[in-house]
């Protein structure tokens, strides 16, 4: 792949600086968490092994989320129940990646508000365990995620895994401008990531799950986006642009600014926030002063804009909400989800922003955080 020079961190006609509030409601709370992260040390999947993983040391392991003993065989495999959280799956790996996101999310945000060195030394000193390092690093794939007891060792939908990894690319990006940057950690961590689009753009898992017309085709698309931006990958930008115009976008808006397949599932709010947000997310990556892809038009003019439209008014206000509630975690949403960030600053409509201002920014929820991958939306502005 060819070096894209140079690369636009966004493209909107509202900056950054013209947000209101954003200093005010992000800066306290952010300089606290890389402080803390100054003190965090490196933890890779290499800490913890799971007895039921087929992969190796270096291989990131997990279960599925809706996978569950059979009450009548315990010993058998394992039967869904759609919606509904096992909590005795193994997640230490995921954990780790997690908190490798959080981590670097917060001295990547803390350096763009300081310019204080120790927070790229620190970001380097994680980045290096996790891609340089050879007794700790993780391996460049997800041959073994979201695998299922006695019925799959992994499978194609564990490539979702990997949307934690997306602000730390995102925070390498942004940190590779500083004079700080060590780019003996910097190359390797670029090498990881190009392995990695390698790896889930031929594996039969990867393959399989870029065709997938829900969330999991959008963030299929989404990391991709994201990697490619680091590594400097035109080719692989242009691809994305190309997917979400004519695979993701047609595949799943409605003429109402709906996704069905979201709203079909047993946690519709929750999905369609999700889905809504890998969106917009990749609008934000992806436009450009020559193609901006908030405002690319389907037949019949359903675009992001018609998407956000129809969400924004059950988010200012769930009670509105036509559907069923979700089956978990009902209560715990709605957060300040980035698609009213990013098309606020795109289109300039400001009771988006309002609505981002005063909902909740640093939540806690171990499954709100893992199902709101762009967690520091300094890095991203």
């Amino acid at each position: 792949m060819t070096c894209l020079l140079p690369i636009l961190l966004s493209f909107s006609p509202v900056t950054a600086d013209s947000l209101p509030g954003m200093d005010a409601i992000l800066r306290a709370e952010t300089i606290a968490q890389a402080r803390q992260a100054l003190q965090e040390v490196p933890i890779t999947v290499t800490a913890t092994r799971s007895i039921r993983s087929a992969g190796g040391l270096h291989d990131f392991f997990s279960e599925g989320d809706y996978w569950w003993p059979n009450p009548v065989h315990p010993d058998s495999p394992y039967i869904q129940r759609d919606g509904m959280t096992n909590p005795s799956n193994f997640v230490a790996h995921r954990h780790a990646m997690v908190r490798f996101s959080r981590i670097m999310g917060a001295l990547g945000s803390g350096w763009l508000l300081t310019g204080d060195a120790r927070y790229v030394r620190q970001a380097m000193r994680h980045a290096s365990a996790w891609f340089r390092d050879t007794a700790t690093r993780m391996n460049p794939s997800l041959n073994y995620a979201q695998a299922v007891k006695g019925r799959f060792t992994g499978r194609a939908v564990g490539v979702i895994d990997m949307i934690q990894m997306m602000e730390v690319a995102q925070t390498l990006h942004v940190m590779s401008r500083s004079k700080y940057a060590d780019t003996a950690v910097l190359r390797p961590s670029r090498d990881w990531f190009r392995a990695y689009i390698d790896w889930v753009s031929t594996h039969p898992y990867g393959v399989q799950e870029s065709k997938a017309l829900n969330n999991h085709g959008t963030c299929w698309v989404m990391q991709v986006a994201v990697f490619a931006r680091f590594t400097g990958d035109a080719p692989w930008l242009d691809s994305c642009r190309r997917r979400f115009r004519e695979q993701l976008l047609p595949g799943q808006l409605d003429s109402l600014g709906r996704f069905p397949r979201e709203l079909a599932r047993t946690k519709p709010y929750g999905y369609a926030l999700f889905n809504l947000d890998a969106m917009a997310t990749l609008c934000h990556v992806l436009s450009t002063p020559s193609e901006d892809l908030w405002a690319f038009r389907l037949p019949g003019g359903r675009n992001m804009r018609s998407a956000v439209e129809w969400m924004h008014p059950f988010v200012a206000d769930k009670s509105r909400w036509p559907y069923k509630p979700d089956v978990m975690y009902w209560d715990e949403w709605p957060v300040a989800h980035p698609f009213l960030l990013f098309a606020c600053q795109r289109f300039g409509v400001m009771d988006w922003m309002e609505t981002w201002r005063r909902l909740p920014h640093f939540p806690e929820v171990e499954e709100v955080i893992r199902n709101l991958p762009v967690r520091h939306p300094l890095i991203w502005l």
